[in-house]
Protein backbone atom coordinates (compact mmCIF):
# COMPACT_ATOMS: atom_id res chain seq x y z
CA UNK A 1 0.00 0.00 0.00
CA UNK A 2 1.31 3.42 -1.04
CA UNK A 3 0.96 6.07 1.56
CA UNK A 4 1.53 10.23 0.33
CA UNK A 5 1.15 13.14 2.65
CA UNK A 6 0.89 16.23 0.81
CA UNK A 7 0.54 19.79 2.64
CA UNK A 8 -1.30 22.33 1.22
CA UNK A 9 -0.57 26.08 2.87
CA UNK A 10 -2.53 27.82 0.86
CA UNK A 11 -4.76 28.57 -2.46
CA UNK A 12 -3.62 30.14 -5.60
CA UNK A 13 -4.29 30.46 -9.02
CA UNK A 14 -4.29 28.07 -11.25
CA UNK A 15 -1.07 27.66 -13.11
CA UNK A 16 -1.10 27.86 -16.82
CA UNK A 17 1.63 25.10 -16.74
CA UNK A 18 -1.49 22.42 -15.80
CA UNK A 19 -3.29 23.15 -18.91
CA UNK A 20 -1.09 20.83 -20.85
CA UNK A 21 -1.61 17.92 -18.62
CA UNK A 22 -5.71 18.28 -18.91
CA UNK A 23 -7.43 15.60 -21.34
CA UNK A 24 -10.82 16.96 -22.97
CA UNK A 25 -13.52 17.63 -20.88
CA UNK A 26 -11.25 18.13 -17.96
CA UNK A 27 -11.59 21.68 -15.85
CA UNK A 28 -8.99 22.87 -13.43
CA UNK A 29 -11.24 24.20 -10.51
CA UNK A 30 -9.14 24.79 -7.81
CA UNK A 31 -5.39 25.22 -7.18
CA UNK A 32 -3.11 24.97 -3.83
CA UNK A 33 0.62 26.24 -2.69
CA UNK A 34 2.02 23.05 -1.22
CA UNK A 35 5.87 22.50 0.44
CA UNK A 36 7.37 21.62 -2.53
CA UNK A 37 5.05 22.75 -5.33
CA UNK A 38 1.75 23.14 -6.27
CA UNK A 39 -1.69 20.68 -6.23
CA UNK A 40 -4.43 21.15 -8.36
CA UNK A 41 -7.76 19.66 -8.41
CA UNK A 42 -9.88 19.31 -11.43
CA UNK A 43 -13.40 17.64 -12.29
CA UNK A 44 -11.56 14.42 -13.00
CA UNK A 45 -8.40 14.46 -10.24
CA UNK A 46 -5.98 15.67 -8.10
CA UNK A 47 -2.72 16.68 -9.61
CA UNK A 48 0.27 17.28 -7.06
CA UNK A 49 3.47 18.23 -8.52
CA UNK A 50 6.86 17.96 -6.56
CA UNK A 51 9.73 19.31 -7.07
CA UNK A 52 12.61 17.15 -6.70
CA UNK A 53 16.67 17.90 -5.38
CA UNK A 54 17.87 21.39 -4.84
CA UNK A 55 17.38 22.95 -8.57
CA UNK A 56 14.18 21.65 -8.38
CA UNK A 57 14.47 21.00 -12.19
CA UNK A 58 12.88 17.64 -12.00
CA UNK A 59 9.33 17.41 -11.03
CA UNK A 60 7.24 14.26 -9.98
CA UNK A 61 3.71 14.43 -10.95
CA UNK A 62 1.12 12.60 -8.82
CA UNK A 63 -2.24 11.64 -10.16
CA UNK A 64 -4.93 10.48 -8.01
CA UNK A 65 -8.11 9.85 -10.25
CA UNK A 66 -11.46 10.76 -8.48
CA UNK A 67 -12.62 7.64 -9.53
CA UNK A 68 -9.96 5.49 -7.70
CA UNK A 69 -11.52 6.96 -4.55
CA UNK A 70 -13.27 4.58 -2.89
CA UNK A 71 -13.53 6.82 0.73
CA UNK A 72 -12.79 10.02 1.94
CA UNK A 73 -12.92 11.67 5.56
CA UNK A 74 -12.19 15.26 6.67
CA UNK A 75 -10.99 15.64 10.07
CA UNK A 76 -11.12 19.22 11.99
CA UNK A 77 -9.28 19.22 14.92
CA UNK A 78 -12.22 21.52 16.40
CA UNK A 79 -10.12 25.01 16.76
CA UNK A 80 -9.16 27.56 14.07
CA UNK A 81 -5.33 27.08 14.82
CA UNK A 82 -4.51 24.12 14.01
CA UNK A 83 -4.43 21.91 10.45
CA UNK A 84 -7.12 20.21 9.18
CA UNK A 85 -6.50 16.20 7.42
CA UNK A 86 -8.36 15.27 4.40
CA UNK A 87 -7.44 11.17 3.82
CA UNK A 88 -8.28 9.54 0.36
CA UNK A 89 -8.71 6.13 0.37
CA UNK A 90 -7.87 4.79 -3.14
CA UNK A 91 -6.97 1.56 -4.47
CA UNK A 92 -3.33 2.05 -4.63
CA UNK A 93 -3.30 2.91 -1.04
CA UNK A 94 -4.04 6.27 1.57
CA UNK A 95 -3.16 9.64 0.54
CA UNK A 96 -2.99 11.82 3.26
CA UNK A 97 -3.92 15.70 2.85
CA UNK A 98 -2.75 18.29 5.35
CA UNK A 99 -4.94 21.81 4.95
CA UNK A 100 -3.21 25.05 6.72
CA UNK A 101 -5.74 26.98 8.91
CA UNK A 102 -6.51 29.16 5.76
CA UNK A 103 -7.56 26.91 3.24
CA UNK A 104 -10.84 26.47 2.68
CA UNK A 105 -11.92 22.87 3.68
CA UNK A 106 -15.41 22.90 2.88
CA UNK A 107 -14.65 24.21 -1.01
CA UNK A 108 -11.98 21.78 -1.18
CA UNK A 109 -14.61 19.25 0.15
CA UNK A 110 -17.37 20.59 -1.76
CA UNK A 111 -15.00 20.10 -5.40
CA UNK A 112 -13.85 16.43 -4.15
CA UNK A 113 -17.56 15.34 -3.49
CA UNK A 114 -18.90 16.71 -6.46
CA UNK A 115 -16.44 14.84 -8.73
CA UNK A 116 -16.81 11.46 -6.69
CA UNK A 117 -20.64 10.97 -6.32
Amino acid sequence: MHHLTVSFTQEIDVPSSVNELLVPGEVAQIAYKTVRDTAVVTNKRIIISDKQGLTGKKVEVYTIPFKSIIMYSSENAGTFDLNTELELWTKAGKFKLNLAKKVDIRKLDKVIAEAIL
